[in-house]
């Protein structure tokens, strides 16, 4: 069964940077997934933030957070990061990383088959 933590959320000043690790465990390698990070502030969808095909490493990201964002994996730990810097209000959120068996990049959640529990991210204005 594969499992999804995630972790480094927290509060932070808008402007400010945070980094969110997602630990993936359940199987022997996660080269032919990919792996992606949602988010959902109170009263909204869920949303697509970024996406990482682990083999190759090709990357996508929404509008809202392109420039400012960044999706990185490392083989070793089979962990994905995104780190996040220029933080606004509007990317409070609980972030949440899934993942499925797939070459291409998915941006919508019901195509994830495993997810995390989600960690917080606050920012103040």
């Amino acid at each position: 069964q594969v499992q999804l933590v995630e972790s480094g959320g927290g509060l932070v000043q808008a402007g400010g940077s945070l980094r969110l690790s997602c630990a993936a465990s359940g199987r022997t390698t996660f080269s032919n997934y990919i792996m992606g990070w949602f988010r959902q502030a109170p009263g909204k969808e869920r949303e697509f933030v970024a996406a990482i095909v682990w083999s190759g490493g090709r990357t996508f990201y929404a509008d809202s957070v392109k420039g400012r964002f960044t999706i990185s994996r490392d083989n070793a730990k089979n962990t994905v990061y995104l780190s996040m810097n220029s933080l606004k209000h509007d990317d409070t959120a609980v972030y949440y990383c899934a993942t499925r068996r797939s070459a291409l990049i998915l941006t919508t959640p019901e195509r994830y088959e495993y997810w995390g529990q989600g960690t917080q991210v606050t920012v103040s204005s």
